[in-house]
């Protein structure tokens, strides 16, 4: 009886299919035929051994695409932001000290974890957020992966938690989004979501790092964050629930700190609002972020946003948007914001992976609604939107060296 299961190096970008030997310690051939790959793995074939004497069989990520032929039956017209089952996963594991194991892209679905584990008992995790976008001519593009690896990094050492390498990180991703090619929506459509995890999956009782790691990447396939789409959204100031605090770890991306906004959040959107905007914790007057997107503010040809100091998260967007607007010709400041600049402001926009850029229609502060302009998207956010997209999706050179072309 053979078994095999894929894996992805993240050294070398390949995918690799191990198989077992025979009972007599053989090897068929140095190809697996494709009626001997289980179910789950047949959109891998042909996968050529690495080397005369190895149980590895290798294919380059890069080219290791999903030969389902069955199409997805998805309407692009009208997919919104909601979780779509894909075709496979990535994992590997790391002891407390330790280094990532090899991964490997196993079929989507449940995992099994002790319920001891340090991220069910004391939220040990972090997660990101990234996209792939599909472009005319079939290849495939991702926005600055890097990023998203580094702040993973920082984040896994504020929270006690080994953390895979920047390498690793992206060819794990890449590897990902070829094995769910087929669900990458075509050009303009959207876009396919990657949700990469990192949890403390080892059992422990009393307060203290887990002793085991997990690293896992989904993707879904997504349309518009916001239902809006690039239409106005409405933001209601929180004047007494906070996001995050001084020494805390609003400043990493950990699981804790979005459940921390789901009551307000709630809240607002009984209420007709479209999202919550957080106010610093110690003086009540300074802007934070929006409950999973960074705030601008724009008077004239200047463009202001609260400085990262501990308390906001470091948005790959953010930083982007703020590269691109002083390209174009703005003045962009990182400072503390008050919620006076923000009431006097000509247009406040919010940035993140999941919305890109989304114009905000009004503010209602304290009883008091402010709305900024009359006609629509305003001229800055449609702008910035318009470049930004534009470099993600490959219709404008990239001066910046921020695309990575996957395939």
């Amino acid at each position: 009886m053979e078994s095999a299961a894929v894996f992805s190096n993240a050294t070398t970008g390949h995918l690799l299919l191990r198989r077992n030997a025979a009972a007599d310690g053989s090897y068929p051939s140095s190809f697996l035929p494709f009626n001997k790959i289980p179910d789950q793995l047949r959109t891998f074939p042909y996968l050529k051994t690495a080397s005369s004497s190895s149980n590895v069989f290798a294919v380059r990520a890069s080219s290791a695409v999903s030969t389902r032929s069955e199409s997805v039956d998805i309407d692009w017209e009208t997919l919104g932001f909601g979780l779509v089952h894909t075709d496979y996963m990535y994992t590997t594991k790391c002891p407390r000290g330790g280094s990532f194991s090899e991964g490997k892209l196993v079929p989507f679905g449940n995992i099994e974890i002790s319920p001891s584990a340090g991220v069910l008992n004391y939220g040990q995790g972090l997660f990101e957020g990234l996209k792939a976008y599909r472009k005319e001519d079939g290849s495939i593009l991702l926005f600055r992966p890097e990023e998203n690896a580094a702040r993973m990094m920082m984040g896994a050492e504020r929270m006690c938690m080994p953390s895979p390498s920047v390498s690793q990180f992206v060819e794990a991703v890449k590897a990902t989004v070829v094995a769910n090619e087929r669900w990458i929506p075509p050009p303009g459509k959207g876009s396919l979501y990657i949700r990469p995890l990192l949890m403390g999956s080892g059992s422990v009782l009393g307060l203290a790092p887990a002793p085991e790691y997990t690293f896992l990447i989904y993707v879904s396939p997504v349309g518009n964050y916001f239902k809006e789409g690039l239409s106005p959204i409405n933001l209601i100031v929180e004047t007494e629930m906070h996001r995050a605090t001084p020494g805390g770890t609003g400043s990493v991306k950990t699981i804790g700190n979005y459940a921390a906004v789901l009551k307000a959040q709630s809240a607002a959107k009984a209420k007709g609002y479209s999202d919550v905007l957080y106010l610093d914790s110690v003086h009540k007057k300074y802007l934070e972020e929006v409950s999973s997107c960074n705030v601008f503010v724009v008077k004239g040809n200047n463009i202001s946003t609260p400085a990262i100091k501990g308390t906001i998260l470091p948005g790959i967007t953010r930083k982007s948007i703020i590269d691109v607007a002083r390209s174009q010709g703005f003045q962009v400041e990182e400072k503390a914001v008050t919620v006076d600049e923000l009431l006097d402001a000509d247009e406040v926009f919010c940035t993140g992976t999941a919305v890109v850029v989304s114009p905000v229609g009004s503010i209602t502060y304290l009883g008091k609604s402010v709305s900024y302009g009359s006609s629509g998207v305003g001229l800055v956010s449609q702008q910035l939107y318009t470049a930004l997209t534009r470099l993600q999706m490959g219709l404008s050179e990239d001066k910046m060296g921020w695309v990575l072309e996957i395939k």
